[in-house]
């Protein structure tokens, strides 16, 4: 059980993590309770962000749309060379197992079917989305012609285009995980998305999720959807622009949660100036969505909540990625990465609960 008598062995850990994934969620639950019966937890604001974490894959192990279809081909037209050379039985090489070969080349057909079909749903499912994103743009488009009696300047929205590219992949080895840009680099690696909720006042995680979306937009409700209802309900929620959309904020508003979410990109190391500059007047009530949560941002209390989003979600992230040292999965599948993503969280709440109570 022990390797050298001070820590549990590697296999042991291993076992607990594989076997008790379910009742890690519960645990996660029962330490925020137990941050709120003593007094510590009182669930107000909260911040909301999302890191990508790389998969237990290899990029080696992936494979492209475009060279799926390339091996699918190659691999029917070796399977009927070997069926027509079974027909001049003479022509056989001596070793040559037949049987075996025309099974292992089908096998591999199947596997090719398999992630065709993935690759196929896939691209079918980011269609929707970018349609329904073009339907907003356009929508967007109309109100400033409406508005102004002009055509607004920049290019015109273009609609999607279904089906597979070229680039998609499928990962044999962890085929739920996805290609996604790193977050420290310009690179890209198979990763998952997951994403983390955090009270403002004691930086403790009050929700956890886990995706392989490879953007944001989409993780909003479902993370604010997972905090536990015997917390109660959070005041209101800061999120940086790419959670930005006008379904995102009436549906968190739907939550009786008052979202501040950014429009556009954070400047950094703005002056005094900008940073008092005197406030808008209100927007009138046919104003964008967009206009109106700008205004919301700068008005005293929307600086208030959405100033403290980088000081406390941002460093919870940190902690985990450098302190814990959680830079991979272990696990492989969404459902497993998502227990074990619950584990981290879990882990991270009990060491800054510790501190709390201490304090």
């Amino acid at each position: 059980f022990l390797a050298g008598g001070l820590h549990p062995h590697h296999d042991t850990i291993s076992h607990f993590r594989k076997s008790f994934l379910p009742e890690i969620k519960e645990l996660f639950v029962q330490v925020l309770l137990i941050a709120q019966e003593a007094g510590v937890l009182k669930l107000g604001n909260i911040s909301v962000d999302g890191s990508k974490i790389h998969a237990d894959a290899s990029k080696s192990k992936a494979v492209s749309y475009k060279r799926l279809l390339e091996l699918e081909e190659k691999r029917y037209t070796e399977v009927e060379e070997l069926i027509a050379l079974s027909e001049t039985p003479g022509q056989l090489p001596e070793q040559l197992d037949l049987e075996e070969e025309i099974s292992l080349r089908q096998e591999h057909l199947t596997n090719l079917a398999q992630a065709k079909a993935v690759i196929e749903a896939r691209a079918q499912e980011r269609y929707q989305t970018e349609q329904a994103e073009y339907e907003v743009k356009l929508k967007q488009r109309q109100e400033k012609v409406d508005k102004t009696g002009k055509q607004p300047r920049g290019r015109v929205p273009q609609p999607p285009t279904p089906g597979p590219r070229d680039k998609d992949q499928y990962n044999f080895t962890d085929p739920d995980s996805r290609i996604m840009k790193n977050s420290n680099n310009h690179g890209f690696d198979q990763h998952y998305n997951v994403q983390v909720a955090v009270d403002q006042e004691t930086l403790l995680i009050v929700a956890n999720t886990l995706s392989n979306h490879p953007n944001d937009q989409a993780e909003a409700l479902p993370t604010l959807g997972s905090i536990p209802e015997e917390l109660g309900t959070p005041g209101a929620a800061a999120l940086d622009n790419g959670y930005f959309s006008e379904d995102n904020i009436a549906d968190i508003q739907a939550c009786g949660i008052e979202p501040y979410i950014a429009t556009g990109r954070d400047t950094h190391h703005r002056s005094w100036h900008q940073y008092f500059a005197q406030q808008a007047e209100p927007p009138a009530n046919d104003a964008s969505t967009t206009v109106k949560m700008a205004y919301k941002l700068q008005t005293q209390v929307g600086k208030a909540i959405y100033r403290l989003r980088k000081c406390t979600v941002e460093p919870v992230i940190g902690i985990i990625k450098e302190v814990l040292g959680f830079r991979q999965f272990s696990l492989r599948s969404l459902a497993a990465a998502t227990g074990e993503w619950c584990l981290v969280c879990l882990a991270f709440n009990i060491k800054r609960l510790h501190v709390l109570l201490s304090a």
